[in-house]
């Protein structure tokens, strides 16, 4: 019997109509489109404005348009996982909720939370249980409402994040195609460059703290680009050192996206041409778990069964990783 490996089968993307862009923020805060582009590489992003929607919306959104191009009937999804750090609610689960809603009735589901690195470690848990045996059909959402927790009056953070969602479906696959190794890390000691402190259990929302912003995104910019320069890069030619691949073994580069320049110093590092990139934080900025799927669902017509796929991502915590897949189909 040959060997069953994670293959992803289909994919899906959606991002709300409000575009924000860098001359839009100019208006907000004391900023300009070139410091903002310069330094990372975004000029616009998208924003989920609508009262009363939240992440689970860009999750059915992202999901929908997956299951409306593959024609798969959502009855026959046995897994729904929702790869978030902006869940509607915090006792109530995401994922369930975008399950029902796109009729994936016959399924049981579950939310993932790793900061910028859910998704990429929502793909190594789908991947388990289809290389069980178990499980036909796993359906892995990456979705954020990044904008409910922005404060729009700090600079550091509002010109960088956007809202956004996607999706991919994973099957089993014999012919070799699919999820082939990864290698993830953490490191708890990067909490504190990285976090919006206020609404968890440690410290519970106050109206003191909500008025002083504590709830919002903080970021210390520069230990968190010094760490997601280094260890992005290091995990992805550790992740091709293992597998005994070479710069002209690797088809796309799929990197989070949270600054240009992170993505170019993880591309040099591999010594891996421009072209091989994939890249639309321009047009997205960093939608946190949904960067990945969404650069799927944007190159998808691009991608070739075979092509060797290099997947990296960084995000708070510390959280970090690689990923490498095969492409298993042809658009």
């Amino acid at each position: 019997m040959s060997k069953i490996s994670a293959a992803i089968t289909a994919v899906g993307g959606y991002v709300p109509d409000f575009v924000l862009t860098n001359k839009m923020l100019e208006d907000m805060v004391d900023t300009n489109d070139e410091w903002i582009t310069t330094r990372t590489g975004i000029k616009e992003r998208r924003i989920l404005k609508e009262d009363g929607k939240g992440t689970s919306y860009l999750a059915i959104k992202a999901a929908q348009n997956l299951i409306d191009k593959s024609g798969i009937n959502p009855k026959d999804i046995e897994l729904v996982i929702v790869a978030t750090a902006t869940p509607d609610m915090k006792a109530a689960s995401t994922s369930a909720y975008t399950a029902t809603h796109i009729g994936a009735t016959n399924a049981f589901s579950f939310d993932l939370e790793a900061a910028c690195s859910s998704f990429l470690y929502g793909m190594s848990v789908a991947a388990r249980y289809i290389e069980s045996g178990k499980y036909k059909k796993v359906l892995l959402v990456g979705a954020d409402k990044n904008s409910s927790m922005i404060n729009y009056e700090d600079r550091a953070t509002c010109i960088i994040f956007g809202d956004g969602g996607g999706a991919v479906l994973f099957e089993p696959n014999e012919e070799g195609f699919g999820l082939q190794d990864e290698f993830l890390r953490s490191d708890g000691s990067g909490r504190e460059f990285l976090q919006a402190t206020y609404g968890g259990s440690s410290y519970p929302s106050t109206p003191d703290a909500i008025k002083e912003h504590k709830h919002q995104v903080f970021q210390d910019g520069k230990t968190v680009f010094k760490n997601a320069v280094f260890n992005m890069a290091d995990v992805a030619v550790k992740i091709l050192d293992r597998n005994n691949l070479t710069t002209k073994d690797i088809s796309w580069l799929v990197a989070h996206q949270a600054n240009k320049r992170i993505i170019d110093a993880t591309a040099n590092r591999i010594e891996l041409e421009e072209e091989k990139v994939m890249m639309n934080i321009e047009r997205y900025g960093n939608t946190t778990s949904a960067t990945l799927p969404l650069l799927l669902s944007d190159y998808e017509s691009k991608l070739k069964k075979g092509d060797n796929l290099i997947f990296a991502a960084f995000g708070g915590g510390f959280t970090w990783g690689s990923i490498y897949l095969k492409w298993a189909y042809n658009s």
